[in-house]
């Protein structure tokens, strides 16, 4: 995962670099200035000596000096390292998220993707941001302050000895059970950002049934096991705080007895024994080295958090697409034809049966093709397979001829305009969503697929035309101007074969006819399959395939499949009635 993850640093990697030279250099200033004060009391201001208090003077004010810039240079490029870093992680998870297969996808929850890409990162920004400044300062200073004061009095030195593995004990102690906490704590993240995202989006649903009592209980019974988990990982972590104050001040006392008897001893003669001065500094180091613990023990429970979002983004970044272009890949689909050859499909290799079953198919260039079935009856399973969103699990599907695992997938994706069920437009102009199907598409080219889609008329009938606004998930449109604006730019791709998956469902019957006279006359070459519930939306289509349970049961024309298909009698005598009615 380090290593993985260690590839976001790239251009920030000499920031990453300077950031703990300069934190050493840091470091090594503030522990020669307890030096320097002993120094100066003992033989400047204990002596009298103006020139060395005087010399001793400037050499502290140097070195607090160069303390400073070099922790404001370790600051800055830390700051540039940490904040580069998680620009990449982001900029690189984000991407290779755009590469997944709808298989890939199926894996990761869209909250958790989103999860991933806000929170986990800020935690691994924090993270690295500590690891090359503060997991270096620690150490650095811990050895430094050791290693001085054992320079100064080997015996005094002995007391770290026996408070270093007391927090050392307590510490090892604390992780494992913190650990499993925070695990917990993100993948219940997840969950909370499920429930918001839903909440959001559904808000016209929660209102209409009024349960807005039920999500506000829902939302805050998770929240309160975030809140209960944070809590439990705070209180674990509360022991370590009082453990280190406790040492520190036994070491305060012990080196306070036992330093002042050895400064008595010694008749304050560093050749004796031990100095006012040479106390003093021991005192700080003490400071210095016992912080040096609890910031270390500060580190590893940051890094111990941040394991969970490490795993969560390397697993982004591990995840493979499942479906990629060969290497030799066809570039160019020679005609809209479609043929399943004994074609299955499941959609995990967990699936305990095949949602799609031994379909095998010609459909002609050009052709007009309904597709009607109940609901489960994998009708959008096996359309989905065309444009390769999912790879046939047995048998052949051909596009133009050609198996479509052959075609680079840019290029036939090109070539298929799909119309999905739920129709999604996003923020901006009409104009801006429409030329998602084509990004150079003229003005006139706009008008003419919107025509074709019956949507020009309700667009000019607004006073800003193809310039109107539309909210983040046309929400300020209805839901049979948003399904015309979708096919409209499904229609700007010029494909060689256009699917609707139920994408007239919300248009009136008059519309619909229009729309698929419209479909005939304008782009005969075009193979069209239309899914729909309604039968006189396909019944004048080339053929019919009748689904159900992920079969195909019967294939033909409307007044074929009145003779030969009771379960499209069924639904053709019912429809009728209801209309009749």
């Amino acid at each position: 995962m380090v290593k993985r993850l260690s590839r976001c640093i790239r251009e920030y990697k000499t920031a990453a670099l300077l950031a703990p030279l300069f934190m050493i250099g840091e470091v090594a200033m503030q522990v020669l200035i307890p030096l320097i004060m002993a120094n100066l009391y003992d033989y400047g201001i204990a002596l009298q000596n103006m020139e060395v208090v005087v010399t001793r003077s400037l050499l502290l004010c140097g070195c607090a000096a160069a303390s400073l810039a070099f922790g404001a240079l370790s600051a800055t490029c830390s700051a540039k390292a940490g904040t580069g870093f998680a620009r990449n992680l982001r900029h690189d998870m984000y991407y290779h998220v755009q590469d997944f297969s709808f298989s890939n996808i199926d894996k990761f929850s869209a909250a958790s993707i989103v999860t991933r890409l806000t929170a986990d990162v800020s935690s691994l920004q924090n993270a690295f941001q500590m690891m090359i400044r503060m997991a270096i300062r620690c150490p650095v200073m811990l050895t430094l302050a050791l290693l001085s004061a054992l320079s100064i009095s080997p015996k005094l030195s002995l007391v770290y000895l026996v408070t270093i593995p007391i927090l050392a004990a307590v510490l090892l102690g604390l992780m494992p059970v913190v650990f499993k906490i925070f695990d917990r704590v993100f993948k219940t993240y997840d969950r909370l950002n499920t429930v918001v995202q839903e909440n959001v989006h559904g808000v016209r649903v929660v209102k209409s049934f009024v349960r807005e009592d039920y999500e506000v209980r829902k939302f805050s019974d998770i929240s309160g096991t975030v809140y209960k988990d944070f809590v439990k990982a705070e209180r674990i972590l509360a022991v370590n705080d009082p453990t280190m104050r406790f040492c520190v001040y036994v070491c305060m006392i012990v080196l306070s007895w036992v330093g002042a008897h050895m400064v008595v001893a010694s008749g304050n003669n560093p050749e004796l024994g031990l100095t006012t001065g040479q106390l003093s500094s021991m005192f700080t180091y003490t400071t210095q080295i016992l912080t040096s613990l609890m910031m270390v023990s500060m580190v590893i429970v940051t890094l111990t958090m941040t394991r969970a979002p490490m795993r969560r983004c390397s697993e982004i970044l591990a995840e493979e697409p499942d479906l990629v272009s060969p290497e030799h890949a066809v570039t160019e689909v020679p005609d809209g034809s479609v043929d399943f050859e004994n074609v299955s499909f499941r959609y995990s290799a967990e699936a305990q049966q095949d949602a799609l079953k031994n379909v095998t198919l010609h459909i002609p260039s050009g052709a007009t093709v309904g597709i009607l079935g109940a609901t489960g009856s994998s009708k959008s399973t096996m359309v989905q397979l065309i444009p390769r969103l999912y790879d046939v699990t047995e048998g052949s599907l051909k596009v133009g001829g050609i198996d479509v695992r052959d075609y680079d997938l840019a290029v036939l994706r090109d070539s298929v305009s799909m119309v999905l069920q739920k129709n999604l437009l996003f923020s901006g102009t009409v104009s801006d969503n429409l030329r998602w199907g084509d990004p150079d598409a003229t003005d006139e080219e706009l008008r003419k697929a919107c025509r074709l889609a019956q949507a020009d008329e309700f667009i000019l009938a607004h006073a800003e035309g193809y310039d109107r606004k539309i909210e983040q998930g046309g929400t300020n449109v209805s839901g049979g101007q948003k399904q015309r604006l979708c096919i409209a730019r499904a229609l700007l791709k010029k494909p060689k074969i256009l699917i609707l998956d139920d994408s007239t469902s919300a248009v009136d019957t008059r519309t619909d006819a229009l729309i698929r006279k419209a479909f005939r006359e304008e782009i005969p070459d075009t193979t069209k399959l239309i899914i729909a519930q309604r039968v006189s939306s396909i019944m004048d289509a080339d053929m019919i395939l009748v689904m159900e349970n992920g079969e195909l049961k019967s294939v033909g024309t409307h007044e074929e499949l009145l003779e030969t298909s009771p379960i499209y009698r069924d639904i053709y005598r019912a429809q009728e009635k209801e209309r009749d009615a």
